[in-house]
């Protein structure tokens, strides 16, 4: 194996329960820039292999473990931020739960799979950035909706007139919501704009029709600006728009379906993208207009769609060249 200790952290909001498989050892430190400095002594401490051959493992808990491995990334520590389902699901029938148990079983998922765990290495600041604004874009895209219908539903069963003082709340607060989403928009293009790889990624992608200004964003920040995924089947996959079979023996037979273990930011995203597609671009509608006459499922020539955008999105990253319409200069 790579490595010969492995630990195993349960990231909580305020701490971190720390277990060294090899040494059996278990503390708790701050989950903090004041618990961080400790943990990597008390861990130098007792570990019984050389730095570089400890791997520290924890779950993917969003903002909780983000300065975690930033900091451990600073020190040039060897550590995976693993999705919990993926934990969950390795350890077979489980019984009770706490943080010592749930650090423990994350350090023996860490040995068990170290031959195919890889190392988890951060998105670029300016990525990072991204998906905090399109995070942030998306909330307040939310609340507009929120509040948009609830002023619609009040106001068809009573007049403006009646209530005056919450009509005009109403309406400020839209306009609110709807300057921060510009500005937050504003902020995406700026921060894209500003860096020469971002910028040429996302003038590429979207010059395939149906990748807009949001969906290109996404993309841009999903993929790592498109160093994550070997190739866009990976992604797919991912995305939850690959298909996958669902037979077994001489009685189960399925049909081929998508899995709901899956970004559904991103498959919703994409959605959008293939009916956009499907409006603006003749080939795609085309295609999609012939699978309907001969009856097959809007879905799943939909979800065709969405693949054959990844496929475009994906070619024209790798060959660095803007996507071309053949099939248009063909109809002229």
């Amino acid at each position: 194996m790579l490595y010969k200790n492995y630990v195993g952290i349960d990231v909580s909001k305020l701490s971190l329960d720390v277990f060294i498989r090899e040494a059996s050892l278990h503390r708790k430190f701050r989950n903090d820039s004041s618990g961080f400095a400790p943990l990597v002594q008390w861990l130098k401490g007792h570990v019984t292999c050389s730095w570089q051959s400890l791997l520290i493992c924890f779950e993917h808990t969003g903002l909780y473990s983000l300065s975690l491995a930033q900091f451990l990334e600073q020190e040039g520590t060897t550590y995976a931020m693993v999705p919990a389902l993926e934990i969950k699901r390795s350890l077979g029938i489980t019984r009770g739960k706490n943080d010592i148990v749930d650090a423990k079983r994350i350090a023996e998922f860490a040995y068990r799979f170290s031959d195919k765990i890889l190392p988890t290495k951060l998105p670029s600041k300016d990525i990072q950035k991204l998906h905090f604004l399109l995070t942030m874009r998306d909330k307040m895209m939310v609340n507009i909706a929120g509040y948009t219908m609830a002023q619609k539903e009040l106001f068809r069963v009573v007049s403006v007139s009646e209530l005056p003082t919450i009509a005009l709340s109403y309406q400020n607060t839209l306009i609110t919501l709807k300057e921060e989403v510009r500005r937050i928009e504003r902020e995406i293009r700026s921060t894209i704009s500003s860096n020469n790889t971002l910028k040429t990624t996302f003038e590429l992608i979207t010059t395939v029709k149906g990748i807009g200004f949001i969906v290109a964003s996404f993309l841009i920040v999903y993929t790592c600006n498109f160093t994550r995924f070997k190739d866009w089947r990976k992604f797919a996959c991912y995305s939850g728009i690959a298909p996958f079979e669902h037979q077994s023996g001489t009685s189960v037979h399925g049909r081929t379906q998508v899995s709901a273990i899956a970004n559904q930011q991103v498959k919703r995203l994409l959605h959008l993208a293939a009916m956009a597609a499907i409006h603006f671009d003749s080939e795609l509608r085309e295609y999609y207009m012939r699978r309907q006459a001969e009856g097959k499922s809007k879905m799943a020539t939909i979800n065709i769609v969405r693949n054959k955008l990844l496929a475009r999105v994906f070619a024209i990253v790798k060959r660095g060249t803007p996507f071309v319409d053949i099939h248009r200069y063909a109809s002229t």
